[in-house]
């Protein structure tokens, strides 16, 4: 039997003698962590082979098998042809000589994040793990250590909790490229790391990875994916396990099912709040947490979600010219995220090398001083009676971020935990002068009584006037910032 085989029947041994089971109605009972609902805001880490060029985007390995690609030109001028100079040659380039973990896990405590997420296999089929299942992993090539072991306990050193993501659904197709063309995989069949390098209904299925593949998925892939991650469950134990968006495809339906039934039984036994974070439609409703990349939701979701999102806008891993966001607009979305009951997941790209570049520090920083003056109204709060107020619409979706216009005066998001309702005013006027209309007398979603009003972060004396148009506030003293401004209102 081989040693997938073997998982295959270990997991099925786990599902039936624990009080999960792989259907969405026994799976559809598991609760939301609270440590995650409370916690906020995390740190992704795309890091692997793909920071060794440090070009275009993390998806090099794709994209230098497709030879209308930028990327594909990138790498014959600067490496040779793919067949001449295969991805697999940067795994030895990839040493990881100044990779720290205790001052990462110290940089992201800083920052504020609570939880912490690495990327333990992207789509190129390199695992940054030690693995039983395949000897294409960061100990026993590249680095030859356990990175994610190594990052893991430097985390829950620093009380924050360890959680991963596997991208390894998608080198099923990631490389199919490369059949197109004497590339030295343009055969169909297994290449470790490459895939299969599928074909749908004859035809490479190269142009639209997004579609359904059906029956075009390898039972083999299925098999081994479902055992690649139960391993990574079981050797790390992280309390979220996030995955990206391919896996919607009906063909892992009932491997989605069988892995979470595991998951969840093995946090049972292990007696840990786990969580699963999908996209789209791949887990059913109230079976996992739903995660929107690069984009927001429109109104209070009822059902916690994420947010996954990069302080890169160009690419999640290193790359050479990589342009990033500014922390403040991080900070106001961070705070429209968590007014509609959402969390926010930030992605840093590290170098080759293992150091996170001077912009990414300077900005996780700046979000960190910002959560030590405003943490009480961000942290273990939940949503109020409505989001919030403004003129800024959010559009809502995938990857709508970068149709974003910006947050403008009069921009307000709130939080709550009783007794306090905060409003933070994400963009605060020179004059000092703001009204919360949902505080309006009158207003439908407030009719309680105002007992004291504060900002959180700083202290100036707070004129009020309440009346039907709204809590009209204002200071004396002139005040500028570039941040969001907290008012801390307290209620009966």
């Amino acid at each position: 039997m081989s040693k997938v085989q073997a998982y295959l029947t270990l997991i099925d041994q786990v599902i039936e003698e624990g009080p999960y089971q792989d259907n969405w109605a026994s799976l559809s009972k598991v609760k939301e962590p609270a440590w995650y609902k409370n916690a906020k805001f995390g740190i992704f880490i795309h890091w692997g082979v793909y920071a060794v060029p440090a070009f275009g985007s993390e998806w090099y390995i794709r994209n230098m098998y497709q030879p209308e690609h930028p990327v594909y030109a990138h790498h014959v001028k600067t490496y040779g042809s793919p067949k001449e100079f295969p991805y697999v040659n940067f795994i030895p380039m990839f040493k990881a000589e100044n990779y720290e973990p205790k001052e990462w896990a110290k940089l992201f405590k800083d920052a504020g994040a609570r939880f912490v997420m690495p990327v333990a296999e992207h789509h190129d089929g390199f695992q940054m793990y030690d693995s039983d299942l395949s000897t294409w992993n960061a100990v026993q090539m590249g680095p030859k250590r356990d990175v994610m072991g190594d990052l893991k306990k430097a985390v829950e050193d620093q009380d924050l909790v360890f959680t991963a993501s596997s991208h390894r659904a998608e080198n099923v197709w990631f490389c199919n490229g490369a059949m197109a063309f004497d590339s030295g995989l343009d055969s169909e069949g297994y290449i470790e790391p490459y895939g299969y390098r599928v074909k749908v209904d004859g035809t490479i299925a190269n142009p639209t990875p997004k579609q359904d593949y059906g029956d075009s998925i390898p039972k083999a892939h299925l098999e081994d994916w479902l055992a690649r991650t139960c391993e990574l469950v079981d050797k790390y134990q992280p309390k979220v396990v996030w995955f990206d968006w391919w896996i919607q495809n009906i063909a892992f339906k009932p491997y989605l099912k069988k892995f979470a039934a595991y998951y969840y039984n093995r946090a049972v036994q292990w007696g840990i709040d786990v969580a699963i974070n999908y996209k789209d439609d791949a887990y059913a409703k109230g079976t996992a947490i739903f995660d929107v990349e690069r984009g927001q939701l429109a109104e209070i979701n009822p059902r916690f979600w994420q947010t996954d999102t990069a302080i890169g806008k160009n690419s999640w891993g290193y790359t050479e010219g990589n342009v990033f966001k500014e922390p403040e607009n991080i900070v106001c979305d961070m705070l429209d995220i968590v007014s509609k009951n959402g969390a926010m997941l930030l992605n840093v790209g590290p170098k080759a090398d293992g150091t996170i570049t001077d912009e990414e520090t300077a900005i996780l920083r700046a979000i960190g001083e910002w959560l030590k003056k405003n943490g009480e109204a961000f942290y273990d709060s939940t949503y109020w009676s409505v989001f919030g107020e403004g003129p800024t619409a959010i559009i809502e979706g995938q990857k709508m971020e970068r149709q974003a216009k910006g947050y403008v005066k009069g921009d307000i998001r709130y939080t709550y935990k009783a007794p306090y309702v905060y409003a933070h005013v994400l963009k605060w006027p020179k004059d000092g002068k703001v009204t919360l209309k949902s505080f309006a007398l009158g207003s439908k979603h407030f009719k309680g009584i105002i007992k004291d009003i504060t900002l959180l972060a700083f202290d100036h004396h707070v004129n009020t006037i309440r009346n039907e148009d709204g809590l009209h506030l204002s200071i004396d003293d002139k005040y500028d910032t570039i941040y969001p401004v907290t008012v801390k209102i307290q209620i009966d």
